[in-house]
């Protein structure tokens, strides 16, 4: 740099010498006076050099100026720089979406994360704040916006706040906007900058924790976290347990945390049962486990409890949680309920003797009464009141004698675990159904429709498919209506491995309002019929129950009464 100023002084001396030259020239040829212009041009020698030295010497002083100058510009330039490389790598790093709010124009600007995080291509983006504001969730705008604002008329540096922002597909990520202000020299609020970060997965996070927490709070079980491992030969200590542990214990939190819990066993405890306890700690394994154990005021109860082991992030073990519950009252009542079973069972077997003894000793009394009247029946008798007493007596005894052996074959279903099956034809059963009530159908003689074709056979117990047929038959006949002639309509049908059976009649009906429950009962009576015995459809029931089928009854009073049965046909 001195050369070029050395340079531009030589130039300047020598145009300044070429000037004095021609000027000495000139003032010789028209003024002829020889020695003024010899003095004049010394002189004019002496003044260009000493102004060449005052310019040689500015231009220096210059330079180093315009030297000190470049050096701050370059380092300010070279700041920018590097300030600028240090943003792009934030930015990077940090994944955030910066945004820069010029206030006094209104003007925002944001990076590439506004596509990262939020989908916006550039075309979408707004330059004005209100884009910014329009994006923000309606139940957090007005609140963000007044925040905001107090948050720039108070003129602090530092903002911040969460809410909800809206992506490009219509949905919304929860964020954390931070934001840094800049000021003018009076101290106005010319420009923000800030950055906007995803706490989406947080935000569900704490609310899933909080919901943890609050079912962890409020549930009725009680909860206990220990330590990893044994503590001094003793059980892990606890280090959490939730309300529900005091009111089931008595124990105050503080007055168990960084304890074992030891303290729940007593006399009764089953040693066995801590035994168990220590090995499925020793082999990180899941137990479930009942034992006595006792509350702080020495109160004995029946404790239910579940230990599990829970894993770190490195897959260690870093705790164990207990869920226990209070089942003295479930124990209580299983050992009544045991009890009632035996009592029960006891109770049921006497009754069952007992109707084996009464229905065996009946029988010979109403055999010799029967065989008796049999004999009468030879006597002429010509009073008409003792024919008519000995008539109803005759009626009562073989009324009494059916009840006995309807009531044999209920004790024998009920006795019998497993039912014989086999291939029957529904029209042989039928056939001999309609022999034995043959006078019956020639004294109603109803109309009938009998449909076996698309299931001529069926596998179940013979005698029992007789009984059930005969039993809703004389039914549909002992209960018929007096207003119209009696239908009877019985059809089998086949899906799969079932088979329906419909016995339909136009009779008086049952009121299922009244008696839906009562149906199948024993000793039930729907009708003020004199030879009624209720026994009839709890023998069908009972029947139908042994061979693992089912009934339905659909019946309206005065229209007539539907069965429908569904057996397995294997």
């Amino acid at each position: 740099m001195k050369n070029k100023i050395n340079q531009i002084t030589i130039v300047y001396v020598l145009i300044a010498m070429f000037a004095v030259i021609v000027f000495h020239k000139l003032s010789l040829r028209f003024l002829h006076n020889e020695s003024y212009p010899v003095f004049n041009f010394s002189k004019d020698l002496i003044l260009v050099t000493f102004t060449a030295l005052i310019f040689r010497y500015i231009l220096t002083q210059n330079e180093k100026k315009s030297k000190t100058v470049l050096e701050k510009l370059k380092q300010t330039n070279n700041e920018i720089r590097e300030s600028n490389e240090k943003y792009d790598i934030v930015a990077k790093a940090t994944s955030d979406t910066i945004w820069d709010w010029n206030i006094a124009e209104d003007k925002l600007y944001w990076n590439k994360g506004i596509k990262g995080i939020f989908g916006y291509d550039q075309e979408e983006v707004g330059e004005s704040s209100s884009w910014w504001f329009q994006n923000i969730h309606p139940e957090d705008s007005i609140k963000m916006s007044i925040k905001l604002y107090s948050f720039i008329e108070q003129k602090t540096e530092n903002w911040q706040d969460e809410y909800r922002f809206k992506c490009a597909d219509n949905t919304y990520k929860y964020v954390l906007d931070r934001g840094f202000l800049l000021k003018d020299e009076n101290g106005k609020a010319i420009r923000m900058i800030g950055a906007l970060q995803d706490i989406t997965k947080r935000k569900e996070e704490e609310l899933r924790l909080k919901l943890l927490e609050t079912v962890i709070l409020q549930t009725k079980d009680s909860i206990v976290i220990t330590e990893a491992h044994f503590h001094k030969n003793k059980l892990p200590k606890i280090v959490y347990v939730n309300p529900a542990f005091t009111t089931m214990t008595g124990y105050e939190s503080d007055e168990i945390i960084h304890k074992s819990p030891d303290f729940l066993s007593g006399p009764n405890t089953d040693p066995a049962i801590i035994k168990k306890i220590i090995s499925a700690i020793k082999n990180y394994e899941e137990c479930v486990i009942e034992m006595i154990s006792y509350k702080k005021n020495g109160e004995e109860f029946w404790l239910h409890f579940s230990m599990i082991p829970i894993y770190n992030t490195d897959k260690e073990l870093s705790h164990w949680i207990s869920i226990q519950r209070d089942i003295t009252a479930e124990k209580r009542q299983e050992k009544e309920r045991e009890q009632l079973i035996l009592e029960l069972t006891r109770n049921n077997k006497d009754l069952k003797q007992f109707s084996y003894i009464t229905s065996h000793n009946l029988r010979a009394p109403i055999s010799n009464l029967m065989g008796l009247l049999a004999l009468i029946e030879d006597i002429t008798i010509d009073d008409i009141e003792l024919k008519e007493i000995l008539h109803g007596f005759n009626k009562s005894t073989h009324l009494l004698n059916e009840t006995i052996n309807d009531l044999t074959k209920v004790m024998i279903i009920k006795d019998n675990s497993s039912t014989l099956k086999e291939t029957v034809s529904l029209k042989d059963i039928f056939e001999n159904v309609f022999n034995q009530l043959s006078f019956q159908f020639d004294l109603h003689r109803p109309i009938l429709k009998i449909d076996f074709d698309k299931v001529p056979t069926i596998i179940a117990n013979k005698s029992y498919i007789e009984s059930i047929l005969l039993n809703l038959l004389s039914n549909a006949l002992k209960y018929k209506s007096d207003k119209r002639n009696l239908k009877i309509s019985i059809t089998a049908d086949q899906t799969d491995n079932l088979v329906t059976l419909k016995f339909k009649d136009n009779g008086i009906g049952i009121d299922l309002n009244r008696n839906k429950d009562k149906i199948f009962g024993l000793y039930q009576r729907f009708h003020d019929y004199p030879d009624s015995k209720g026994l009839g459809l709890y023998l069908v029931k009972s029947q139908i129950d042994a061979m693992d089928g089912t009934i339905e009854v659909d019946s309206e009073v005065d229209k007539g009464t539907t069965f429908t049965l569904t057996f397995k046909n294997k």
